[in-house]
């Protein structure tokens, strides 16, 4: 990367620089590898943050099929973790997982789960995996449940007899998207050997030429998670790979400290075969001490993210653009890889923090209202649908985290909580689902990369020319509502 006019004499934010465009062979988005190249199973330079609110099994799954990560938190209990990473290894890699509600199950039931939005549906039949076929009674499309009473039981709603297509007879995605088409239905099921295998929509078969999995050596879904430094972090982190993780990422907030080059030495020590996350830091030096430790990656940020307060309540912390630029080229010389950690709302943002050299971004709150996120789904006062987010410092994430100890030291530790304990984060009605967001997000880095000439990831490291804006210049890029 290099900046296009004067070097800046202040650190820098996402707002405060601009891609400027170039001379470019790269003739189509189809063209660009968006694979990251840091060591581990992803094809595309996202990662959703491991944060209670944000990662759990069922977004890791949708991510990992499109090709990104989730790192499930390290605040649930081992045997919470063990049977996430299994839950997610288990998940079809070619086919959507299927929602099974039984035929008893209400709409409001289903509305807690899922929105009545196209593209969506849920399988109403038996719930005991494995399912056989004579156990489905049909697929109920989402859409149906906008016009059902909250109390109509799905059984009495679904259509008998919606079509399904058996594994081995998918020669090819346009078969598929073909099948589903001509038969007029928004989801199918997919069926082998007599059982559901998982679901399928027009939507998904196009996706699916689009974006490759990350999968581990054995074909199946990559999934990362977290450690923290305190504890018996080596026996954690041997508990994980051994339940098949795919990436450790060892975390806590000040990533640059004795106790985390501890851990990062205990669990380097293992020789577990795996990709190792540490973080968070914001410098060179930084990297260089957590590099030496056993960290292939270092997760950067420190006060950007949208639940987090720690700038304000701390004056800690470091413009996020500055510090992805600073420790990439740290990193890059160390030969590891930068995860840039917080402050995305935009596609641009993912862009301008490859452009600074990272090989992945990690997203939190952005992936927070999704459909697949954890929790249910709510409704305000307004009927807007919404997910809760909290930050991970939070008072309520302190709560969780140290609930097994006494009153009295929970509320010690409560003291010196930090961040946002509830926040609404509303799902876009256009964009409710994680892969609606991935199809966004990768479609404006996709075009950032051809206005740079880059066809992959290290290529814009080196092509990317990035300007320097004022508040006014960013303003002027937003578009507007116009109004005759």
């Amino acid at each position: 990367m290099e900046f296009s006019g004067a070097q800046p004499t202040v650190d820098l934010t996402y707002s405060d620089v601009f891609l400027v465009p170039r001379r470019s062979a790269v003739t189509s988005r189809l063209q660009v590898d968006l694979a990251p190249h840091d060591g581990t199973p992803a094809t595309l330079p996202l990662v959703a943050a491991n944060m209670n609110s944000v990662t759990g099994p069922r977004l890791a799954a949708v991510l990992a099929r499109r090709g990104a990560l989730g790192v499930l938190p390290q605040d649930l209990p081992l045997q919470e973790l063990d049977a996430a990473i299994r839950d997610v290894k288990g998940q079809p890699v070619l086919w959507d997982t299927p929602l099974v509600l039984p035929p008893e199950a209400t709409v409001a039931d289903a509305l807690r789960l899922l929105p009545a939005a196209a593209g969506h549906g849920i399988v109403v039949g038996s719930c005991a995996a494995p399912i056989p076929v004579d156990r489905i009674v049909g697929v109920l499309p989402a859409t149906r449940l906008a016009t059902a009473l909250p109390d109509a039981q799905l059984g009495d709603l679904v259509h008998r007899g919606t079509p399904s297509i058996d594994a081995d007879d998918i020669g090819s995605e346009r078969h598929a998207f073909d099948v589903i088409t001509e038969a007029d239905v928004e989801i199918v099921t997919v069926v082998h050997h007599g059982y559901l295998v998982g679901t399928l929509s027009a939507r998904s078969a196009l996706r699916a030429t689009l974006y490759r999995p990350a999968v581990d050596a054995d074909g199946r879904l990559a999934v990362a998670a977290a450690v923290g430094i305190n504890g018996d972090v080596g026996a954690k982190a041997k508990a994980l790979a051994a339940a098949g993780v795919d990436v450790l990422v060892v975390d806590t907030a000040h990533g640059h400290q004795e106790g985390m080059l501890r851990a990062l030495q205990e669990v380097a020590s293992l020789g577990l075969g795996l990709p190792i996350v540490a973080g968070n830091i914001v410098t060179a030096d930084g990297v260089r001490d957590l590099v030496d430790a056993g960290a292939s990656i270092l997760k950067v940020g420190v006060g950007p993210g949208a639940m987090c307060t720690t700038r304000m309540m701390t004056a800690v912390g470091r413009p996020q653009f500055s510090a992805v630029l600073e420790t990439a080229q740290a990193a890059a010389e160390a030969g590891a890889h930068v995860w840039a950690d917080g402050g995305v709302r935009y596609p641009r943002d993912v862009a301008l923090a490859l452009a600074a050299g990272a090989a992945s971004v990690m997203v939190g709150s952005w992936f927070a209202g999704t459909i697949e996120a954890p929790g249910e789904l709510q409704r305000d006062a307004d009927g807007r649908l919404f997910k809760e987010s909290w930050g991970m410092a939070s008072t309520k994430a302190v709560q969780a985290r140290f609930g097994r100890l006494d009153a009295y030291e929970r509320a010690r530790k409560e003291l010196f909580a930090e961040g946002i304990s509830s926040s609404k984060i509303y799902l876009d009605p256009l964009r409710p689902g994680i892969e609606d967001l991935l199809d966004m997000i990768t479609s404006g880095v996709r075009s950032s990369f051809t206005y740079a000439g880059a066809a992959t990831v290290p290529e814009f490291h080196d092509r990317a020319l990035v300007g320097l804006q004022s508040a006014a210049g960013y303003e002027e890029g937003k578009a507007l509502p116009v109004s005759w």
